[in-house]
């Protein structure tokens, strides 16, 4: 059975909405979790230069072992599309789907 999505990750500046001293901004709506990076935000430094642009966003996943997923996706021939990046919240890595989609691997700190 499909798994229920609450939440989706957008990197770039979020006008109108305030943000912490991260460059974050989380907005709960009932179920919905909109998290959104500011540029100077470790998701931001994560983020290809040829994916920066306005409006562009991400699936955010978030994994138990981020070093085993890494490690099964490079066994099946998966490129990455960053290098892993630590920041205060966790770390991070992201692929592209075979549309091009960015996808975000996130494992929590701690």
């Amino acid at each position: 059975m499909p798994q229920k999505v609450e939440f989706c990750h957008l990197v770039g500046t979020p006008g109108g909405i305030p943000t912490d001293q991260t460059g974050f901004a989380d907005v709960v709506r009932g179920p919905l979790r909109l998290l959104l990076s500011g540029p100077a935000s470790s998701g931001a430094r994560a983020t290809p230069d040829d994916a920066t642009g306005p409006g562009r966003n991400r699936i955010h996943l978030i994994v138990d072992d981020l070093d085993a997923e890494i490690d099964r996706l490079r066994d099946a021939d998966r490129a990455f599309r960053s290098e892993l990046v630590s920041g205060p919240g966790g770390r991070q890595i992201l692929l592209a789907d075979p549309a091009g989609n960015l996808i975000e691997l996130f494992q929590a700190a701690g």
